[in-house]
């Protein structure tokens, strides 16, 4: 009986354990995954003059 006892409750704990991986797993996966990275040399659109064409005269 103490065998059947100990079962139940190693299957109740490993079942517990796979879910929580089952669940956990896919919200590791989001998040940013490095820092941004600032535009390089002149092609950054920022900043600059307004307005960016001449009024019509």
């Amino acid at each position: 009986m103490e065998e059947t006892t100990r079962r139940a409750l190693l299957r109740r704990a490993g079942t517990a354990l796979l879910v929580t991986a089952a669940a956990s797993l896919p919200l590791a996966a989001c998040g940013k995954k490095s820092p941004p990275k600032p535009p390089s040399g002149d092609d950054a659109p920022y900043p600059r003059k307004y307005p960016s064409e001449p009024a019509p005269s």
